[in-house]
């Protein structure tokens, strides 16, 4: 096995194992954070943190799910390009008499990964950076959500 075999199975792995412990870290903790809420009291400046499942969940809880989502993508695109990099050359040699040569082809296909990838993380990057810079404000009566024009809905 050469060292770009090697180097593409190991990414693949990892990248598998990857997935897998956000799955489970994903159903022990009932949810993920980027699509959850922070809630913050204007009494005393306590902030809440629950999850996409409503579930309320600890800061460092809701830091590691944010970050373990958003890297998740980046293990997408490694494992997707280290598959592309093994099946190179066999889709050179089947696309050979095709309108758009094998290698053209895969160069179009990893910079696509790449681009989609990317704008998918930064998505996420910013979505859960916001639920730090803007947390929704509770009602001070009832500890409910403030849906205000400032703070969304």
């Amino acid at each position: 096995m050469d060292l770009r075999t090697k180097i593409c199975f190991w990414v693949i792995v990892l990248g598998m194992a990857n997935f897998l412990a956000y799955v489970v870290g994903y159903t022990v903790v009932g949810g993920e954070s980027v699509r959850g809420k922070v809630y913050e009291d204007p009494a005393d400046g306590t902030r809440i943190y629950k999850l996409d499942s409503e579930q309320e969940v600890g800061r460092g809880t809701f830091i590691y799910m944010g970050v373990h989502s958003i890297a998740l993508w980046v293990s997408v695109a490694a494992v997707m390009l280290a598959m592309l990099t093994l099946a190179k050359d066999r889709i050179a040699d089947s696309m050979q008499s095709a309108a758009m040569r094998g290698r053209t082809f895969c160069t179009v296909m990893a910079v696509l990964i790449g681009i989609c990838t990317a704008g998918i993380t930064f998505q996420f990057i910013h979505t859960f950076v916001d639920h730090f810079q803007h947390p929704i404000v509770l009602d001070a009566q009832t500890t409910q959500p403030n849906h205000s024009p400032s703070t969304g809905p």
